[in-house]
């Protein structure tokens, strides 16, 4: 009885986890408004969202658009493919930005709803869902620091409603507060695999993984791996690839609550 009641709970979380992580979403980089006349472009989508960036290697096409309606096209120069619920694509603009132009991100083949949903984002100071720009302001961006240095601090596990969060945690020094994005190419050993997705850092920590509902990287249970990063600023300029670094997966030796 007691083992039929545990699979019924088991069941009961899984179900509660596809409910609430069933959703989808665009993420927009650079973060930062102020780019320069040389920034290259990532979009993210997360679950059912990910077709919208498979879709430019198909029958869509990023742009931008200023205000007197001069048009730079963005060309695709990458995907990468998460393990978990997520897809990248990176682009370039197909001519210089011009300075001190305010730019808008548009797509083709967009249905007025789809517009609301994937060209604005909800803007906290004023509490209303506003275009997604970037303004120009510089000629280029700074290089990053030669001396940017990645260690590796611990790997963590957090059991939650909607399933685990799992990750490898390197401490970033140097960084002087830029944007900086990390190729992250990580190595499993055991099914030798690569899998390669560009994250970023956050509270002074690149967290290599996945959280409860979608991630860059997953885990097995008795897995090794090992991680190696490229930086590089939102000019697309990067450092020197680091060395390997090699790890156990963060479930190794951490207690599952629900029993398996």
């Amino acid at each position: 009885m007691k083992r039929v009641i545990t699979i019924i709970t088991l069941l009961f979380f899984i179900q509660q986890s596809k409910a609430e992580c069933i959703m989808g979403g665009i993420t927009y980089f650079p973060e930062q408004q102020c780019i320069s006349q040389n920034s290259i472009f990532i979009f993210e989508g997360y679950a059912f969202d990910q077709d919208v960036i498979n879709s430019f290697n198909e029958n869509r096409q990023a742009y931008l658009e200023t205000d007197d309606g001069d048009k730079v096209v963005l060309k695709i120069e990458d995907i990468f493919i998460g393990q978990m619920g997520l897809t990248q694509a990176m682009f370039r603009p197909e001519e210089k930005l011009k300075l001190d132009k305010k730019y808008y991100l548009k797509f083709t083949n967009l249905t007025d709803d789809e517009k609301f949903d994937y060209l604005t984002k909800f803007n906290q100071t004023t509490g209303k869902r506003e275009p997604i720009y970037w303004e120009v302001t510089d000629d280029q961006t700074v290089e990053l620091n030669s001396e940017l240095n990645l260690n590796f601090d611990q790997t963590e596990v957090e059991y939650y409603g909607c399933g685990p969060s799992a990750f490898a945690l390197f401490q970033t020094q140097h960084s002087l507060g830029m944007e900086i994005w990390y190729r992250t190419e990580v190595y499993d050993k055991s099914a030798k695999t690569s899998t390669t997705y560009i994250i970023k850092d956050w509270d002074e920590k690149l967290r290599v993984g996945h959280d409860m509902c979608a991630g860059g990287f997953t885990f097995t249970k008795k897995g090794n791996y090992k991680v190696r990063f490229t930086p590089m600023n939102i000019d697309g300029i990067e450092l020197p690839t680091t060395e390997w670094t090699s790890f156990e997966s963060p479930f190794k030796n951490s207690d599952n609550p629900w029993g398996y």
